[in-house]
């Protein structure tokens, strides 16, 4: 009996009901809540940061493409040069359909045969950008944002662009040799040709001009990817910047490379010196384009923004 009670008297300390039976008191809850308490004084409160926004910020992209840009120029250099052939290979589907849709229409200097052939335009792109292959005006920018933090020297950027430029060129070469056996089953020789000239037709200002403008376009796209999370979002965005290239017309390195060099393979009017003098008159407007039009500019006015 004694031990009833006091088993009794412990239950009514732990848990108090109302005479209908609802719960007022309960020990244990007692506890978790001095429990709470004592953790809210000893932890500090912490914002925890979505990482599912659409959008970026802009000093997150600025690390996150400064990040990458270390990545890319501390990696061994076969593994950029292979990663650059790649590049300069598949950028031939772009050539491939520009140069189909340039002899289906024939004539360039009409705006609606100029809208078709910039519809085509991207889809090389599309593919060489998803696959993360190494393609030069990718990276123009991309490259120089740890040279303007001060993480590496600048003799490193030098070495990137210039493995990278190797390697897109030489798979330039091996592809645009496969257009041209394939030329019996493509039937693109004459649009090859239309192209090749249209590189070659203009003065060294007036193509360093157009090339600075494609080398900035390039370099915004690929700033504009990293400012989003989505696949379709960047593939949006690739498509965007080059269909903006080829409806203006604007020379881009890599592809005018292949361009050139399929033209070169398939017609006997074309001159490789004069080539060569204009593909390094492109390569340096690109270079300009995306390491000041973008890189400088973006950092510039970020980090200010910061301090």
């Amino acid at each position: 009996m004694a031990d009833d009670l006091e088993h009794g008297e412990h239950d009514h300390e732990a848990r108090i009901v109302s005479t209908s039976g609802e719960l007022l008191f309960d020990e244990s809850a007692k506890e978790r809540t001095k429990e709470r308490t004592r953790e809210s004084q000893e932890y500090a409160s912490v914002i925890v940061k979505r990482v599912d926004e659409t959008f970026r910020h802009p000093d997150d992209i600025l690390e996150k493409a400064i990040d990458e840009g270390v990545e890319q120029l501390a990696r061994p250099a076969m593994s950029l040069f292979m990663s650059a052939l790649a590049a300069g290979m598949i950028i031939c589907f772009t050539v491939l359909a520009v140069g189909v849709m340039t002899t289906i229409v024939g004539d360039l200097s009409t705006g609606f045969n100029r809208v078709l052939v910039a519809l085509v335009y991207p889809l090389g792109f599309v593919m060489c950008i998803l696959s993360r292959t190494q393609l030069f005006t990718e990276h123009t920018a991309t490259a120089f944002y740890p040279i303007l933090d001060r993480r590496i020297n600048i003799v490193r950027m030098f070495r990137l662009w210039g493995i990278v430029i190797a390697g897109n060129i030489i798979g330039g070469v091996i592809s645009a040799g496969l257009l041209a056996m394939s030329d019996e089953v493509i039937h693109a020789s004459e649009g090859y040709f239309i192209i090749a000239e249209h590189i070659l037709s203009y003065s060294p200002l007036t193509l360093l001009t157009s090339a600075t403008l494609a080398g900035w376009l390039m370099a915004l796209g690929a700033w504009t990817i990293l400012s989003t999370h989505s696949t379709t979002s960047q593939i949006l965005c690739i498509y965007i910047v080059t269909f903006i290239i080829g409806l203006g017309g604007l020379h881009h390195s890599i592809a005018g490379s292949v361009e050139l060099l399929v033209g070169y393979f398939t017609s006997d009017q074309l001159s490789l010196l004069e080539m060569l003098k204009a593909l390094s008159v492109v390569l340096l407007g690109n270079a300009i384009g995306g390491s000041v039009f973008v890189a400088l500019l973006n950092y510039s006015h970020i980090r200010k923004l910061n301090k």
